[in-house]
């Protein structure tokens, strides 16, 4: 449209200092003014076009350009703060995993612990068992030996009564038995 403007008053201008001849220029010939008015509309088209469409048009590159920087400069900061959750997430992840082995390390102890003392325990209820169980033995050991000792001095006081056919009181044959039994060795 400014174009068409500035072509209509060129062609104005043209009109109007154009003397009277009716001849046609031609495209090599210098009209001095034509130059003058080409070039004063020329610098008004300038003067308006930097009014009306530089004005905004720089404008909206400026914006633009504060819009893009903006952009960059919000893209960094999250590229920044993507960064540094991710360190701080392997941070996390590494403590996370070192948790993890001392759990498993933790456990491996008490493992071996436990074991350590079912085994003591199992020790010491088997040398307990074993204990008593010689114990029991000797006590029966004992009362069986008390037991062929009276058993022998019976069949002893039986023996001697048939072989000396004679009764002696229960007293001195006791007397007797024991001290016979007291001769033989306890074994």
């Amino acid at each position: 449209m400014i174009y068409n403007i500035s072509l209509l008053l060129n062609n104005f201008c043209i009109l109007l200092l154009s003397e009277e001849v009716h001849e046609k220029p031609s495209l090599l010939s210098v009209n001095p003014g034509l130059i003058i008015w080409t070039i004063i509309i020329f610098v008004l088209l300038l003067i308006l076009l930097k009014k009306v469409a530089w004005g905004p048009l720089i404008k909206a590159l400026h914006n633009r350009e504060d819009t893009i920087k903006s952009s960059i400069e919000n893209a960094e900061k999250q590229l920044k703060d993507a960064q540094e959750l991710l360190e701080q997430n392997k941070k996390v992840l590494s403590e996370a995993n070192a948790q993890a082995q001392k759990i498993i390390i933790d456990g491996r102890e008490m493992a071996t612990k436990l074991r350590d003392d079912i085994v003591n325990k199992a020790s010491e209820d088997s040398r307990k068992i074993v204990e008593q169980s010689k114990q029991e033995i000797e006590q029966q050991k004992v009362t069986a030996m008390e037991q062929m000792k009276d058993e022998i001095s019976d069949l002893a006081i039986k023996t001697a009564e048939i072989i000396l056919n004679e009764t002696l009181d229960a007293k001195k044959q006791k007397k007797i038995v024991d001290d016979f039994l007291n001769r033989i060795p306890k074994n």
